[in-house]
């Protein structure tokens, strides 16, 4: 049997900050990369900087359709009208003083050109423009200059990042058709239990429907994971412990929920403590208190809690952001803010309790935050019907309504 921790018989439990900073400082990177077409990239984490090799735009263009002329034009009388430009199709001659150019949103100032007047406040006749009584030019006016999007060798993109869809047009708009990531990080994730039943069969007496897998598959999907779902496996130790190896040859990361928790009669935690090196913790958390970390032999192991709701929390909060960054990615910190609570908040000091609320503004305005309900760990519709957490600090107790709370918006992993 290889070493393990048992943290959960330590005196005291782990606050999730030591836990989170434990499990950033302990994983590995991802170092391997690919070069992918941009049609392909989106939620991919760049494995590099982008320099981009050209100003946006590319050359000073008209803001507006209108009419350009040099700014220092005698637009009180009609102005002789010389050409019509369009995006795409360039003036090339020298536009002399006192002359206009028809010109489209897009198009490119021609050289001599250095204001455009909006067409409202012109009156083409023939081929001639009377401007609007009044319009003054300014040099400029209406003009939008090369690289004032984007300059060029200037990093627009760092490494780290997640491409969203405005990146992937920006990518588009310097030129880029090809893109260099980070490979995609390989998850096993490994139900177990005898008691579990898949949707769709009927309920055995003293059974219950799986529903973690389907819980925790989108929301690895949505990281862009390659997951490999394994098939549910019996609470027999031949087959544990053949999955787990199995798993671990395929995967960069093995995820399981259940039977890690102190003092659990699970032929899991047995198996696990055989294949590899584990830190079992006591997390000062709710709903999560128990959670699993180590190596197996060719990947890490993550253990969450088997209740569907500290298996969610857990899975946000502590293995997201380890798996995102050995991915790669660059964290930002959760959005939250300050809210005044509309209920009462049941708590005890010693955790730092995630409880799953409705966030709203009030008539004023106001943030404003009420819970979903019952908050227990198996209450799988508290977390269904929320759009945030109300985080309650380790230290704090009871909440009264009208206090202000901390307010965690559900991100776009629990979409």
């Amino acid at each position: 049997m290889k070493q393990t921790q048992d943290h959960c018989n330590k005196p005291g439990l782990t606050p999730i900050e030591d836990a989170l900073q434990y499990l950033l400082e302990t994983i590995s990177v991802l170092t391997e990369t690919e070069a992918i077409p941009l049609s392909e990239a989106h939620g991919r984490v760049l494995a590099a900087d982008v320099i981009s090799p050209i100003n946006v735009p590319p050359h000073d263009n008209s803001a507006m359709d209108g009419y350009a002329l040099h700014h220092l034009s005698d637009v009180t009388q009609p102005v002789e009208i010389v050409a019509t430009v369009l995006a795409g199709h360039p003036y090339t001659e020298a536009l002399a003083q006192g002359k206009a150019v028809r010109i489209m949103t897009g198009a490119p100032i021609p050289r001599g050109a250095s204001a455009v007047v909006m067409q409202e406040d012109a009156q083409r006749t023939g081929d001639s423009v009377v401007f609007a009584a009044g319009v003054a030019l300014n040099e400029g006016m209406n003009i939008r200059r090369a690289g004032e999007d984007i300059r060029k060798l200037v990093t627009i993109l760092p490494a780290g990042r997640r491409l969203r869809v405005a990146d992937c047009g920006l990518l588009a708009s310097i030129g880029i058709a090809t893109v260099t990531v980070v490979r995609r990080l390989r998850v096993a994730l490994v139900t177990t239990g005898d008691e579990l039943q898949p949707p769709g069969t009927p309920l055995l007496p003293g059974n219950i429907y799986e529903s973690n897998s389907f819980t925790l598959t989108p929301m690895l999907q949505r990281l862009g994971v390659e997951l490999t779902t394994m098939p549910a496996v019996a609470d027999d130790l031949m087959a544990l412990r053949a999955a787990f190896t199995q798993a671990d040859e395929l995967a960069d990361v093995v995820i399981t929920s259940g039977g890690v928790s102190v003092g659990e009669a699970d032929l899991t935690r047995t198996v696990l403590e055989e294949l590899g090196q584990l830190n079992f913790w006591k997390l000062a958390i709710k709903p999560g208190k128990p959670f699993a970390f180590g190596r197996l032999p060719s990947s890490w192991f993550i253990g969450l809690p088997g209740n569907p709701v500290s298996a969610l929390v857990t899975l946000h909060q502590l293995a997201l952001p380890l798996l995102r960054t050995m991915a790669g990615e660059t964290l930002a910190k959760p959005l939250r803010f300050n809210a005044t609570t509309l209920t009462d908040l049941r708590k005890s000091p010693g955790r730092t309790d995630y409880q799953r609320a409705i966030a709203k503004p009030n008539e004023e305005g106001q943030l404003v935050v009420a819970t979903t309900g019952a908050q227990g760990s198996g209450v799988l519709s508290s977390m269904s019907q929320a759009n945030c957490y109300i985080v309650l600090e380790k230290e704090r107790g009871r909440v009264t309504a009208g206090e202000t709370v901390t307010v965690e918006v559900f991100d776009e992993w629990l979409a």
